[in-house]
């Protein structure tokens, strides 16, 4: 018997716009993926991934490094190996299967992180029936570093949102937010100076935008802490995590959550 299963939406994105043009690859980054769902299955849950193509997620391969697993190398060879090797990991379904399936069999979800869910997760209308499914019954909802924009998928019109957003027409990008089911709520992301530093020293280009504008423009309430150090927000049912650093403290918050659900 397990104590619940979790539902994972990942993402199949792997190229993302740049800003005057050309694109930067991306992926689902491996420790942001990996540490909190070996730490949901350590603590008795399962868990089922599935993607908007119902192929797997591929990883960053930026995120395949020591820095995010505090030079511990045994530790990123389980992460890698747990990625790759678990049949879980493996064993992908597409959104619309689950949702055909029936939602009321997961007791919550979660949205790892990397750039990926920029590309699609974020206007993708079945994850969007997903996160309205989970918000109206307040289940414990979880994101990280840049996840948490899979959130704005909630709205009636994400993909015209996320148009205004590359645009820069923010009184549009304010008019299609308007009734988000998270507005009001507090929330974290990726912060805006730790994604300049991502753009001056990784990408060497620049996003199409950052992401606390976007998610503040639909009404959240963003708070970020110091760069690259664990930060996690609670509220209500969503539980929202700053950065990669952050992968262990939202993994426990994520189960205590859970447990308190149950």
């Amino acid at each position: 018997m397990t104590k619940g299963t979790i539902l994972v939406i990942g993402s199949n994105g792997t190229q993302l716009e740049a800003r005057g043009g050309g694109t930067i690859t991306i992926g689902q980054f491996l420790n942001e993926t990996a540490v909190p769902l070996m730490t949901l299955v350590a603590a008795g849950y399962d868990f089922v991934l599935a993607t908007p193509t119902g192929e797997k997620p591929v990883m960053d391969k930026d995120s395949d490094a020591l820095i995010y697993f505090a030079q511990d190398d045994e530790a990123r060879t389980r992460a890698r190996d747990f990625f790759n090797n678990d049949p879980g990991m493996n064993d992908v379904r597409t959104i619309r299967s689950m949702i055909d399936a029936g939602l009321d069999r997961f007791a919550g979800v979660f949205f790892p992180g990397g750039h990926a869910p920029i590309v699609d997760v974020m206007q993708d209308p079945d994850a969007g029936e997903v996160l309205r499914y989970f918000h109206s019954t307040n289940k414990p909802t979880a994101a990280i570093c840049h996840g948490p924009i899979s959130m704005l998928a909630a709205l009636d019109n994400a993909r015209a949102f996320r148009a205004a957003l590359i645009d820069g027409d923010k009184v549009k990008a304010h008019a299609l937010g308007k009734g988000w089911q998270y507005a009001g709520y507090r929330m974290t992301v990726f912060s805006r100076s730790e994604e300049e530093y991502a753009e001056e020293n990784v990408f060497h280009k620049k996003l199409i935008f950052n992401m606390p504008d976007a998610l503040e423009a639909a009404g959240a309430e963003v708070i970020n802490a110091d760069n690259f150090t664990s930060f996690v927000v609670v509220d209500r049912e969503l539980i929202t995590a700053q950065n990669p650093m952050s992968d262990h403290e939202l993994a426990a918050k994520f189960v205590a959550a859970l447990e308190k659900a149950a």
